[in-house]
C-alpha cells in the first residue's frame, strides 16, 4: 500500500480492511537506511552524530550516537492531560508508518516492522493530548508512540492499561532497538496530527450528509416553496459547493409531495388585488432558504482539507530527507505542520457553522411563534403543565455555544520554544485535537435537532406525504428515541443516537 486515500483510511477506521506493509515499501526502506549508513561515514549529520535542535551545534561520538536516540525518546515522552482516544492513535501510527514507509528517512527496516506488528496486534500506545506545537512536527505525542515501540510506556491492549513491556511478553514481540537516526525518525513528522485529522475528515462528512439531510427535511416539513435550492437560482452562483448541496437537496426530496412552487402559489395572480397583507410567508428564515449558500463553503472547504491531508500522510514529513535517488541528504523544515493546522482551523470553523445553522433550524422549530405550525417546544401535552423539547434546546444552544469559541484558530497562535529554535510553530495538534472536539460536540446539536424533527413530523401527520428520504430518516431516528408524549429524561438515547450518527456511514459527497 503506497499512496493512503481518505476512503481506505475510513475503511482502515471502520476496521473493514487493515495496512499491510508491501514488499516494494519494505525494499525502500532498506534501501534508505543502509544509503544513510554509509553516506554518513565522515560528515556531520543533523540528528546522527550531532544534538537536536538548538543543540545541533554539539558533536556526537561515535560511541554515543546510538544512546542519543533512546535520549530523545525518553526526554520527550513528558505529555499530560487524557489519553487521546486510541482509534485516533492507531490511525497515527498507520500515518506514521506509510510516510516512513516511502524510503526518505533513513529509518531502520526494525522500527517500522515492529511499528507494523504493533498495529496488526491491536497495541495502541497511551499517548497524552498535551504537548505538540506541530514543528518539529509533534515531538512529545511521537515520542510517547516510539517510546512503547523501544519497550517503554503504557499501552491500550484488549480494553485495558497495561505496561508495554507486559504486553509485548505476552503477544511475543521484541521492543526495537534504535540505531543510526531511529528516534529522530520516529518523532520528527507531521503523522500525529494527520492521524487525528484524517479522522475528523472521516467523520465530519458523516455530520456534513446528515446537516444537509435534516436541513432538507426542515424544508419540507414546513412546506416550504422549493426554489431556493432550483437548478436556476444555484447556478446562477458559480460556487461549486452551494451548488452540489443544492442538487443533493433536490434528489432527496424528489418523491415527496409537500413542497411548494411559487408559480401555483404567488404568481398566479391571485393574491394581487385587494390584499395589503399576505398570510402565507413570501420568503422563509434564512436557516431553510440559505442552506445551500450556508453549507456549500462548508463542503467546498472540506473537500480542499481532504486534499491537503491526503498530501500530508503521503508526504515525507521529517528531517532531513535522505535521497537515495540523487545520493544527498537534505535538511528543511518538511516536519512544519501548517498545512494540516490551517485546514483542522478552517474545518472547525465549518462545522461550529454546521451546528449554529442546526441549532437555529432547532430554535424555529421550538418557537410557535416563528413557525407558526407546531405548539411551543413541540409539547405534545398540556402546555405549561408539561414541557416538550424545552429542556434539549438548553443542551443544543449550550454546545453550540462551546463550538464558536473552539473555533478560534489555532495556527495563529505560534509561541517560539525550544531556545527560539523553534521560532514559529504550527501548534497543528492542537488544532487537530480541537476540531475533533467540535466535530463530537456537532454530532451532539445534531442528536437534538434530528430528534425535533423527528416529534414535529409526528405531530405534523402528514409523514406519508413526504419523500422516502425524508420517512427513512424518521424510521433512522425512532429506532432510537421514541415520540415524546410525557416529561421524561431522554439524556441516554441522545447519547444513544449520538454514537449511532457517528458509526453510519453517511455519504451524500
Amino acid at each position: 500500500m503506497d499512496r493512503l486515500s481518505l476512503l481506505q483510511i475510513e475503511d482502515i477506521f471502520s476496521r473493514k480492511s487493515e495496512y499491510i506493509l508491501t514488499q516494494d515499501q519494505k525494499e525502500r526502506v532498506a534501501k534508505s537506511f543502509d544509503f544513510l549508513i554509509e553516506f554518513s561515514k565522515g560528515k556531520v549529520i543533523y540528528g546522527i552524530n550531532t544534538g537536536f535542535g538548538p543543540m545541533a551545534q554539539y558533536r556526537i561520538s561515535d560511541e554515543e550516537m546510538e544512546q542519543l536516540q533512546y535520549n530523545l525518546i525518553h526526554s520527550h515522552s513528558n505529555g499530560t492531560g487524557s489519553f487521546v482516544d486510541p482509534d485516533y492513535v492507531r490511525m497515527a501510527m498507520i500515518c506514521r508508518l506509510n510516510t516512513l514507509a516511502l524510503g526518505y528517512s533513513g529509518i531502520s527496516p526494525e522500527f517500522i516492522e515492529t511499528l507494523a506488528k504493533f498495529i496488526s496486534h491491536d497495541i495502541i500506545p497511551c499517548v497524552p493530548e498535551h504537548g505538540g506545537v506541530g514543528a518539529s512536527g509533534d515531538l512529545v505525542q511521537l515520542a510517547h508512540l516510539a517510546q512503547t515501540i523501544i519497550g517503554y510506556g503504557k499501552v491500550h491492549y484488549k480494553g485495558e492499561i497495561e505496561e508495554t513491556a507486559e504486553v509485548l511478553k505476552t503477544v511475543g514481540i521484541k521492543p526495537s532497538p534504535l540505531k543510526l537516526r531511529d528516534g529522530l525518525g520516529a518523532i520528527n513528522g507531521t503523522s500525529f496530527m494527520s492521524g487525528i485529522a484524517s479522522i475528523n475528515l472521516v467523520l465530519s462528512r458523516r455530520l456534513i450528509s446528515w446537516g444537509i439531510h435534516v436541513s432538507s427535511i426542515m424544508n419540507e416539513l414546513t412546506a416550504s416553496y422549493d426554489d431556493s435550492f432550483s437548478v436556476e437560482l444555484n447556478e446562477a452562483k458559480m460556487h461549486p459547493g452551494q451548488q452540489e448541496v443544492a442538487a443533493l437537496m433536490r434528489d432527496l426530496l424528489s418523491d415527496g409531495s409537500v413542497l411548494k412552487k411559487r408559480n401555483e402559489h404567488l404568481f398566479n395572480g391571485d393574491h394581487i388585488e385587494g390584499q395589503e397583507y399576505f398570510s402565507e410567508k413570501v420568503q422563509e428564515y434564512y436557516s431553510l432558504r440559505c442552506v445551500p449558500q450556508v453549507i456549500g463553503p462548508i463542503l467546498d472547504g472540506w473537500k480542499n482539507a481532504r486534499t491537503v491531508v491526503e498530501n500530508e500522510i503521503n508526504s515525507a514529513n521529517d528531517n532531513p530527507i535522505i535521497c537515495t535517488d540523487t545520493h544527498n541528504v537534505y535538511h528543511g523544515g518538511n516536519f512544519h505542520g501548517d498545512y494540516v493546522s490551517y485546514e483542522m482551523d478552517k474545518l472547525k470553523i465549518g462545522v461550529t457553522k454546521l451546528s449554529m445553522l442546526l441549532e437555529r433550524q432547532l430554535n424555529f422549530l421550538m418557537n410557535s411563534r416563528l413557525n407558526q405550525i407546531f405548539p411551543p417546544f413541540l409539547n405534545n401535552q398540556k402546555l405549561g403543565f408539561n414541557f416538550g423539547l424545552q429542556g434539549m434546546q438548553f443542551t443544543a444552544v449550550s454546545t453550540t455555544a462551546e463550538n464558536q469559541t473552539l473555533s478560534n484558530p489555532m495556527s495563529v497562535h505560534s509561541i517560539p520554544n525550544n531556545g527560539d529554535n523553534q521560532d514559529i510553530v504550527s501548534m497543528g495538534t492542537n488544532a487537530a485535537l480541537m476540531t475533533k472536539r467540535v466535530i463530537d460536540n456537532g454530532f451532539e446539536v445534531l442528536a437534538v435537532q434530528m430528534i425535533a424533527v423527528a416529534q414535529a413530523l409526528d405531530m405534523g401527520e402528514k409523514l406519508e406525504t413526504m419523500s422516502s428520504a425524508t420517512r427513512a430518516f424518521y424510521n433512522f431516528v425512532r429506532e432510537e428515541v421514541p415520540m415524546l408524549n410525557e416529561d421524561v429524561s431522554l439524556s441516554e438515547q441522545l447519547g444513544q443516537l449520538k454514537n449511532k450518527l457517528i458509526n453510519t456511514e453517511k455519504k451524500l459527497f
